[in-house]
């Protein structure tokens, strides 16, 4: 089973670790597209202070990413799980699984990343600061600039397997599944169901989806749960009392939808 994740937009300060070591990062096949993103962010930070801020999206109280930025080849380095934070990371709490599913989080967990592609949650990596939804001078929109050098390295990863996709809109972009692999990848909605005036009624949850999302993975890490394909992990979350709808893609080539119904939202 693969898991794609979505990064977090803050993050936990860089830590004491050796600096980054880029060709110890996983999938190697997207090191020469890294090292592109990261001359360019680099370079852009250590220049103009304004432009950089205004091409990465930032207010003026974020002024110190771009900072931060700068020393992305010299800072010190975390376990991606420790460096992404958020509503998600927090649920997932990747620090108090035990021995064997932080291994099975070490093997299955793939966060997506505007500066890095994509990298397991054990990659050590700084603290940075650059959305998959900017558009850097050079090489352009990172969504398609990843597009266009992740299918092969996606794919392998994929292998015959799973592949269970929570990320957002914006990440989602920089790959896309097909053929095979889109048949066994399952994406996920989250849905509040309330019921007014004896009747049910259900809405699309968005800041608090991403909470369930991470309960969602930490207890099929906690169970030790390998499910060979959508339908079954239909099953497996049902009996880890997950109330989930499916819906089976209506031709060959495309990914199933699963409904997680939620009645509370927290």
């Amino acid at each position: 089973m693969l898991v794609l994740l979505p990064p977090s937009e803050g993050k936990a300060a860089s830590g004491r670790g050796v600096p980054l070591k880029a060709e110890s990062l996983s999938l190697p096949g997207l090191a020469e597209a890294r090292a592109a993103v990261l001359d360019e962010l680099v370079e852009l930070c250590a220049g103009d202070e304004e432009k950089a801020r205004e091409v990465l999206g930032l207010s003026e109280g974020l002024r110190g990413e771009v900072a931060k930025n700068v020393e992305l080849r010299t800072a010190g380095t975390r376990p991606a799980g420790e460096i992404y934070t958020g509503v998600l990371y927090d649920a997932l709490d990747l620090a108090s699984l035990d021995t064997a599913a932080k291994r099975r989080a070490a093997k299955s967990l793939l966060v997506f990343s505007g500066l890095w592609g994509a990298v397991h949650t054990g990659d050590r990596i700084p603290s940075y600061r650059c959305s998959m939804g900017v558009k850097l001078p050079g090489l352009g929109a990172l969504g398609a600039y990843w597009r266009g050098v992740m299918d092969p390295v996606m794919t392998e990863a994929a292998g015959t397997g799973l592949v269970l996709d929570l990320r957002s809109s914006a990440y989602a972009a920089a790959w896309k599944p097909k053929g095979d692999v889109a048949g066994r990848t399952a994406t996920v909605r989250v849905l509040h169901s309330q019921i007014v005036d004896g009747v049910e009624k259900r809405s699309v949850v968005s800041h608090f989806n991403k909470a369930t999302k991470g309960r969602i993975v930490r207890d099929l890490l906690i169970a030790g749960a390998s499910p060979a394909g959508p339908a079954e992990l239909v099953e497996t979350l049902r009996g880890l009392g997950h109330v989930v709808e499916a819906q089976a893609p209506a031709k060959a080539g495309r990914a199933w939808s699963l409904d997680v119904v939620v009645t509370q939202i927290h």
